[in-house]
């Protein structure tokens, strides 16, 4: 691209915002801004661009030779324009330090708040909004209609939804307080704190690992036959939930348990039976994922419990927040905010209408401080902490983009589209330490009105790092009801239960979720040990022409059960999975729960802790065609979980309407299986040895034999030039594209 433009205030490495090729870059609606620089001039533009802050404005020349001389010609022209004063920036500047006064329309004169500066936009028909160097501090969401498309708002302005809180005074023990009158005027409630710029936790028992719950008055899977039974009470040890708490009514328990972290407020509490009940109902029984034993808990927001440092209790009756600060904070100097704002920025159309808003972009803009408390009712269920908002919510947004920024200390999701977004855009940009998780799609369901479909947004090249750090079952990023989305290097890690899940529809019932691409992305130190029933690329319900490809995923741990690379949940239909390399999971680099037609193939499998392979349950149909893929492991078992044969009747061809029989629902064949401690007839296949397995009819032309990683020791799979893998046709798994890599 470079070769055909010529660029002046830009800066090199930059990005280029403009429509398909052999166009013009965009002017209107949208802009071309942060441009390479000048020095690509040769060998020959075919485009002359001012813009950036300076100029908007978009010059077209034809095709010139590297050698014609009419190239010094255009960059003279465009360096007249440049400095012409006709051309001067229409943009409105604004500053923490500014005035509302000021006319805005130099950085010498800035405004003080962007609701001023967005008012002076859009009385002028400008279309650049320059957030200066500072903390822009705001208290309602930015609301952008479709009026303002094609404004442009560059950084390297902060924009914050956090209150500072001072005044801190010495309480007792060791712990300060601040007086919050807004707490107690029922006005400010929050569940984050940040520390000079560091996320602190609420006070809580016990400091480290977890209580148990000590029996299910309710019921378990076992007694009830059903897991999925919403509870109210459990019974706890003696001791370890007290009526006497200071605001037993502001008490959370948090319940880890099966793929789901819930945050239940205490209504009462019963010493004689060791009873306690919720407000509101739990997801599931009070169990240890399918076990019989109680499941795990902490409790929070406890002010007896506030005894470690970094640790905080807001007492909102009384209005005073209380902290212990950790070693080296010195009170005087320390630097505490807390969220008020819950929504930072709203992009909002009406979709149904027909109205979008269009071309608008945030460009080198950092996003901090998003409030988020439990709607009544609300426990964060079923999956993916969908109950939890989004700081950035966009709805009928079209070819909006948001590039390198960041996101922040933010307490929700970061980024949310919601009804009728289609080709936005999400590039280069660095989400770390959120509560919950990184970025999530929805839309329209299958047979709803096509306006309010979310279709063909792209994510690519960012890094999305400890998110779920309140809320768990947060996933990096959740795709949902939605179609045609680009998923690409994306580098996501340290969350708790998903790094990219695909879909919102349980079984084979029509979804609307299909034709993702996911490919290239670096995944790994998912789950962490704390939740189960989770993975690095998950899949839910019917999604054909998605194709997940070229990943690369490793340490995946779970708690009880899950803890895989790839994985395929109910309904998973119609899905391609090649070129990924997944190691050291804690159970199975690829399962299955139930799924159809799902091709595996060329895929490397390696190291899984417990199992390598594992499905839950076969069905009267081809589940999945496993293929010319590469098995690799030191321990624990080749298959899991119910690999049995069944005899069915499958519906292939008009000429056979009774259908053609078949007694297996899951082809494998072509694949390359090797543990380097075990001979072949040491390991186990469903059913009995290889031999076995064979005369069911698998694997009929897969072999047992070393396939010559280079380093496998040091996870180094790529394959010597002698590997039977490659005489076999196993193409090499290129990982250049992947972020996050060593050199």
């Amino acid at each position: 691209m470079n070769e055909d433009i010529v660029v002046l205030n830009g800066k090199d490495n930059d990005t280029v915002t403009w429509n398909p090729a052999n166009s013009a870059p965009k002017r209107s609606p949208g802009k071309i801004a942060l441009l390479p620089s000048a020095s690509t001039l040769c060998p020959g533009p075919k485009y002359c661009a001012l813009s950036g802050p300076r100029i908007d404005m978009a010059f077209t020349f034809s095709h010139f030779t590297p050698s014609c001389p009419m190239r010094l010609f255009a960059f003279a022209l465009c360096c007249l324009f440049f400095v012409s004063p006709v051309f001067s920036l229409d943009a409105v500047y604004v500053s923490p330090s500014g005035k509302d006064t000021n006319s805005g329309l130099s950085d010498k004169e800035p405004v003080a708040s962007i609701a001023k500066g967005l008012e002076v936009v859009k009385s002028k028909g400008f279309k650049w909004l320059i957030l200066l160097e500072g903390v822009h501090r705001i208290e309602q969401p930015i609301v952008l209609t479709p009026e303002y498309s094609g404004l442009s708002v560059k950084g390297p302005g902060t924009i914050s939804g956090a209150r500072a809180i001072t005044g801190w005074k010495p309480y007792k023990d060791g712990i300060w307080q601040a007086e919050i009158p807004a707490a107690k005027d029922g006005k400010w409630s929050f569940r984050q704190i940040y520390v000079n710029g560091e996320l602190r936790h609420r006070a809580k028992t016990p400091n480290e690992g977890f209580y148990r719950v000590a029996a299910c008055p309710e019921g378990t899977p076992g007694t009830t036959g059903n897991y999925h039974k919403d509870c109210q009470t459990f019974e706890f040890k003696p001791g370890d939930i007290r009526p006497d708490w200071k605001n037993l009514d502001d008490v959370e328990v948090v319940v880890y348990y099966f793929w789901i972290d819930n945050y239940l407020p205490i209504e009462s509490v019963n010493t004689e039976t060791n009873i306690v009940k919720f407000k509101y109902k739990g997801d599931m029984t009070f169990t240890d994922d399918f076990s019989e034993d109680g499941a795990r808990y902490i409790v929070e927001n406890v002010f007896e419990a506030l005894d470690a440092p970094g640790e905080w209790y807001l007492d909102k009756p009384a209005g005073i927040l209380y902290y212990m600060p950790k070693d080296g904070e010195e009170m005087s100097k320390i630097d505490v905010v807390a969220p008020f704002a819950t929504e930072l920025l709203r992009i909002e159309g009406n979709p149904m209408e027909g109205k979008f808003v269009e071309g608008v972009e945030f460009l080198d803009v950092s996003f901090q401080h998003c409030n988020f408390l439990f709607p009544p009712g609300k426990t964060n269920c079923p999956q993916g902490a969908s109950d939890v908002s989004a700081a950035i919510n966009m709805i009928g947004a079209k070819e909006c983009a948001f590039e390198k920024c960041t996101f922040s200390n933010i307490g929700t999701y970061a980024i949310e589209m919601k009804n009728g977004c289609s080709g936005n855009v999400i590039a280069k940009c660095l989400f770390h330490n959120l509560s919950a998780g990184g970025i999530r799609i929805d839309g329209g369901a299958a047979g709803s009105p096509p306006l309010i479909h979310s279709k063909n947004n792209r994510i690519f090249d960012n890094e999305i790092s400890y998110y779920g750090q309140n809320y768990h079952s947060a996933n990096g990023i959740l795709i949902k009801h939605s179609y045609g989305n680009y998923i690409a290097r994306n580098h996501i890690h340290y969350g708790y239960q998903l790094g990219v899940s695909l879909g919102w529809n349980w079984g084979y019932g029509r979804s609307i979720a299909r034709d993702n691409i996911v490919e290239d992305n670096h995944i790994h130190h998912i789950g962490q040990g704390l939740l189960s029933d989770m993975g690095g690329i998950y899949t839910l319900g019917p999604s054909p022409g998605t194709i997940i490809r070229n990943n690369l995923i490793h340490d995946i741990d779970a708690n009880n059960y899950g803890g895989w690379g790839i994985y395929n949940d109910e309904g998973s239909t119609g899905i391609l999975i090649e070129n990924n390399i997944v190691y050291n999971t804690k159970f199975a680099g690829y399962d299955i729960h139930y799924a159809k037609e799902i091709t595996v193939r060329n895929n490397i499998f390696a190291l899984g802790r417990l199992e390598q392979l594992s499905r839950t349950r076969g069905e009267d149909h081809p589940s999945v065609y496993f293929e010319n893929n590469i098995v690799y492991w030191k321990e624990g078992s080749l298959f899991s979980g119910d690999w049995n044969d069944r005899q069915y009747k499958y519906y292939i061809h008009p000429a056979k309407p009774e259908g053609y029989d078949f007694h297996r629902n899951f082809e494998s064949n072509w694949n390359i299986f090797y543990n380097p401690n075990k001979k072949l007839e040491e390991i186990g296949f469903p059913g009995g040895k290889f031999v076995d397995w064979q005369k069911r009819g698998y694997d009929q032309n897969s072999i047992y034999a070393d396939p010559m990683f280079v380093d496998p020791d040091n996870f180094d799979f790529r394959l010597k030039p002698e590997s039977p893998a490659l005489q076999r046709g196993f193409e090499p798994i290129d990982l250049s594209a992947v972020p996050g890599l060593m050199p």
